[in-house]
């Protein structure tokens, strides 16, 4: 692109340069002319003045003075009444192809006296030469500073394209962060801030997807652990047809519960489902939650009981309020102590549900970023508190940390008919 620029910028200059300069070297080459004699018609009558000067004072024509004053100059003076003579440094012969191609003048003088006066033309030519001369060197400096114009300019459009080429290489490698180079080329610029968009979107897309595996991956950890108690029941108790069909309901239903996070988990990373809230028995989710989870605690020779008031009701979606009271459960378990206490309380605008232990507490230093992500105080994977903090918002509640020791996270659902985000604790 940049040979192009510039070959097209070399021509038009040429073409522009010859439009302007061959006219230009024509008018010289006649204006030249045009002094030259004009100059010579001038000498002639200087020359037809003075031999009427010398023919009155000394009744002669002086060749010699001629001579002397006009060293370049063929000059023939015909007094009237008398023989033509000439003189000059200059041998004129009309037979001679050089001298007869000269310029010629001629004057009359108030007393008749006829003067012819030739000169080389080789001052002429050499006028000539150097003003076109002048007028070649001009053009090229012309096509010189057009072609370093057309330089300049080449690579100042260019440049932004290999830099535009450069970040879209970047996309497509996978490298999505906005580049954000600006050009002072409106066209330009507008590909850049196309280009930096994208990337955006890309680097939007990339971390949806990335989030929505490993959210995925932690939320199905727990239903699938609580799936496979189930399994072993039935292994368990197979000679009990009564246990083993309650324990194969159960499974059932939890296998039910894991398509639903699945589904939920596929609209959130897709952005394509708002969540539809409708008033929920909070006792029914609950009371089912906590009879899903007592198998794992009772294994692991601690309690998990359920408190507070009954008979509230919260807007919010079951499956969602499921995987937070899920998420709040299963970081008591793996990071606290003692019995897990799940308690209902109303606050006016909001159904509050708590979570505690009997731990240790989360460390001091850790309480300010507990929810960001990746963040953790032991071996877990620092995902769940954010996941559960998202999903809340995603409906208009909320999550927080209420207490450190003993540790107790709070669930704050709206109770009204629109999905107005919850008020956090006071």
């Amino acid at each position: 692109m940049r040979r192009r620029m510039l070959f097209s910028t070399l021509v038009v200059a040429i073409i522009a340069v010859m439009l302007l300069g061959l006219p230009l070297g024509a008018l010289t080459y006649q204006q030249v002319n045009s002094d030259n004699s004009a100059r010579l018609l001038r000498e002639a009558e200087l020359i037809a003045t003075e031999a009427d000067a010398q023919l009155e004072i000394d009744g002669r024509v002086d060749v010699d003075y001629f001579s002397a004053v006009y060293p370049q100059r063929y000059i023939e003076i015909s007094p009237p009444g008398a023989a033509t003579v000439s003189t000059g440094g200059w041998e004129y012969d009309p037979r001679d192809p050089d001298t007869a191609a000269s310029l010629s003048a001629s004057a009359t003088s108030a007393r008749g006296s006829v003067v012819v006066v030739w000169r080389d033309t080789n001052g002429v030519r050499e006028d000539i030469i150097s003003a076109w001369l002048g007028i070649t060197s001009l053009s090229l400096l012309a096509i010189g500073v057009a072609v370093g114009l057309a330089m300049l300019q080449a690579r100042r459009l260019t440049l932004p394209l290999v830099d535009l080429a450069a970040t879209a290489e970047r996309l497509g490698s996978g490298v999505a962060t906005p580049w954000g180079h600006r050009y002072g080329i409106p066209e330009a610029d507008a590909v850049a801030e196309v280009l930096d968009r994208s990337a955006e979107r890309i680097a939007s897309l990339i971390s949806t997807e990335r989030h929505f595996a490993t959210d995925a991956s932690h939320q199905l950890r727990t239903p699938l652990t609580a799936l496979s108690m189930r399994l072993e029941e039935i292994l368990a108790e197979a000679d009990k047809p009564e246990v083993v069909r309650e324990e194969g309901e159960a499974a059932l239903a939890q296998t039910e519960r894991l398509v639903e996070i699945v589904e939920s988990l596929l609209g959130r990373a897709r952005r394509t489902q708002n969540p539809e809230l409708e008033p929920v028995d909070i006792d029914e989710v609950i009371e089912q939650f906590v009879e899903e989870w007592r198998p794992v605690f009772t294994q692991a020779g601690r309690k998990l009981q359920l408190g507070g008031k009954e008979g509230l009701t919260a807007m919010t979606v079951p499956t969602d309020l499921s995987q937070i009271l899920a998420t709040l459960v299963e970081n008591a378990f793996k990071h606290g102590a003692g019995t897990v206490t799940v308690s209902r309380l109303e606050t006016g605008q909001s159904v509050r549900i708590e979570v505690s232990d009997e731990g240790e507490g989360i460390p001091q230093e850790l309480s300010p970023r507990i929810f960001e992500r990746e963040v953790t105080s032991g071996n877990g994977t620092g995902l769940g508190l954010s996941l559960a903090r998202h999903i809340a918002e995603s409906e208009g509640a909320r999550v927080e940390f209420v207490q450190s020791k003993p540790t107790t996270f709070a669930l704050f659902l709206p109770t009204g008919t629109s999905p107005a985000r919850a008020t956090g604790p006071v």
